[in-house]
């Protein structure tokens, strides 16, 4: 491959500018970085221009082909059936891989789900499959392949190989304030999801306090780039827009989300948790060719009749896990040493600092600040209101708890019960909640390309 070598400050200046890059010469730009030819300071200058100035679909899709060229592609098509994989962006709260990956298995989908651990206010799928006991994710490809197609889906640690351009990048951005553009969103998680070897890609970006992305028309605009790079590299992409304005499930935290999940595989659980999961499931049977209706009710049809719990079982039982903590996981998961109750004065929730309750999750221990922070699986918060709802003079809503805080120690749950008090309020109502789905792309052709 013919690199080019076009002098590094001509074409930072030319895209701090607003000018366009073609895609040799961000390839070159990228080639020569991974192999020390562009100093960090150079990059963090491209980047911070891009940022301001803004990258165009067209350098989306090339930064996309040159990660997925930088380090291993799973390869998934010599198995049987349908390959699907999901991606959420991240949020507080969000624990649909265990109840939507089950549910496409159930369906007969195939789900290779290669995932992250968590960092800062959002959680991660690894951190809480550790929650379970004996549960391995530190899987080869080929075995990820085998389990696949023995139970229909597997989900495992991303190995080093995978993308690496993209973790080396992602590690600049971190550090030098250039993470929240669109087109390096886009690139860093469509990237890693077409490298994963799926055929068939669902995206919930989330909008909100609690997300990447604060409005709705940044998450549509994310979305939108997001499925056209899925459409560009063949693979049928679709997309929804969900409120993070408020915890999606009503636990923050690796054991007490586990739990969350398996109550609504179980038929009961956050109607929240259950309606964006019913709604991934469902948009993934659409890009394979089902009826919007008929691919609603078939995955409804699979949670209440319990296919989609005993096919999470099954993912637990082969990845070495004890499946029979899923019959009573709370009782059998880690527990922490003190629950205590939290409640704002009574009245009609009008504010939710959905960001600040993951962090709050996070400094009990739920989460980390920094890669090598040790996660504790059994703290957290278990968030029973919502915006709109009335909490009553004993603390309670609905019958429960406004928020239960699962501490290591009293003091622990003391720092947290003060920083409740500025994360969740209350007034004399009414309040109008967001809509939980704000939006559908990448729809419209979804038949005709199945």
């Amino acid at each position: 491959m013919t690199i080019d070598m076009t002098p590094i400050p001509e074409l930072i200046a030319r895209k701090r500018d607003g000018g366009e890059l073609t895609a040799d010469e961000l390839r070159g730009l990228l080639t020569r970085y991974l192999a020390g030819g562009m100093d960090d300071a150079q990059m963090a200058a491209l980047l911070m221009a891009g940022v301001i100035r803004g990258f165009t679909r067209a350098e989306a899709v090339t930064l996309t082909e040159a990660f997925i060229a930088s380090g291993d592609r799973v390869d998934l098509s010599a198995l049987s059936g349908p390959t699907v994989d999901k991606h959420s962006t991240g949020g507080v709260g969000d624990t649909t891989t265990f109840v939507v990956a089950p549910l496409l298995a159930a369906a007969g989908c195939q789900v290779a789900k290669l995932s992250g651990r968590g960092l800062g206010h959002t959680g991660g799928t690894i951190d809480k499959l550790a929650a379970i006991p004996g549960l391995r994710t530190d899987l080869s490809i080929a075995a990820v392949r085998d389990q696949v197609e023995r139970v229909g889906l597997a989900v495992a640690a991303a190995t080093a190989d995978l993308v690496p351009a993209d973790k080396r990048l992602y590690a600049l951005r971190d550090v030098t304030a250039t993470v929240p553009a669109p087109a390096l969103i886009a690139s860093s998680v469509m990237s890693k999801k077409i490298a994963g070897g799926a055929s068939t890609i669902v995206l919930d970006v989330k909008t909100g306090d609690g997300a990447f992305s604060p409005t709705v028309a940044d998450a549509a605009a994310l979305a939108e780039l997001c499925v056209a790079i899925g459409e560009a590299h063949g693979r049928r992409t679709a997309a929804l827009v969900t409120d993070m304005s408020q915890p999606l499930g009503d636990a923050i935290g690796n054991a007490l989300e586990v739990v969350a999940a398996v109550e609504v595989l179980q038929g009961g659980g956050s109607l929240r948790l259950r309606t964006v999961s019913l709604a991934l499931a469902a948009a993934a049977l659409e890009l394979l060719g089902r009826g919007t209706e008929e691919a609603h009710d078939e995955v409804t049809a699979l949670l209440d009749g319990g296919a989609a719990f005993a096919r999470l079982a099954d993912l637990v039982r082969a990845q070495g896990g004890d499946a029979s903590v899923l019959e009573a996981p709370r009782e059998r998961l880690p527990v922490a040493p003190v629950v205590r109750d939290w409640a704002p004065p009574a009245g009609t929730v009008d504010r939710i600092a959905c960001r600040r309750l993951g962090e709050i999750a996070g400094a009990l221990g739920a989460g980390r600040e920094r890669a090598e922070d040790i996660i504790d699986p059994a703290v957290g918060l278990e968030v029973h209101v919502r915006l709109g709802d009335v909490v009553d003079a004993s603390g309670a809503s609905g019958g429960r708890p406004a928020v239960r805080i699962h501490a290591a120690d009293e003091a622990a749950a003391e720092r947290a019960a003060s920083a409740l008090d500025a994360a969740v309020g209350t007034g004399p109502g009414p309040v109008e909640a967001p809509p939980l789905i704000h939006r559908r792309i990448g729809f419209a052709d979804a038949a005709a390309r199945a």
